[in-house]
């Protein structure tokens, strides 16, 4: 799977998990010279308090397009350690 974003891959893995319609790629599988961490936090009830990333990709930016969850309730240890994306960003094969 690969997500894409401004014309650029920004995460490849062939190890997705998907949850709520969303895959979340392995950490190791973003492409970090894309991401900056962002201050916002939001609070899912069953899989815990999600950081963000905002997205820099050939000078456009995404503000939090894309989130994880650092510290992930029992529910969802099945995504640990892993990064999903909406706001633009598709996921292709």
């Amino acid at each position: 799977m690969k997500a894409i974003w401004n014309n650029t891959i920004i995460a490849e893995s062939e190890d997705t998990v998907v949850i709520e319609g969303n895959h979340y790629f392995p950490h190791e599988s973003i492409k970090s010279e894309y991401f900056k961490p962002s201050n916002t936090h939001t609070i899912c009830p069953w899989k815990g308090t999600a950081s963000y990333y905002t997205l820099n990709v050939e000078g456009s930016e995404n503000k939090d397009a894309a989130w994880y969850y650092p510290e992930v309730s029992e529910l969802a240890k099945g995504i640990k350690n892993r990064v999903a994306f909406w706001r633009g960003v598709t996921i292709e094969k």
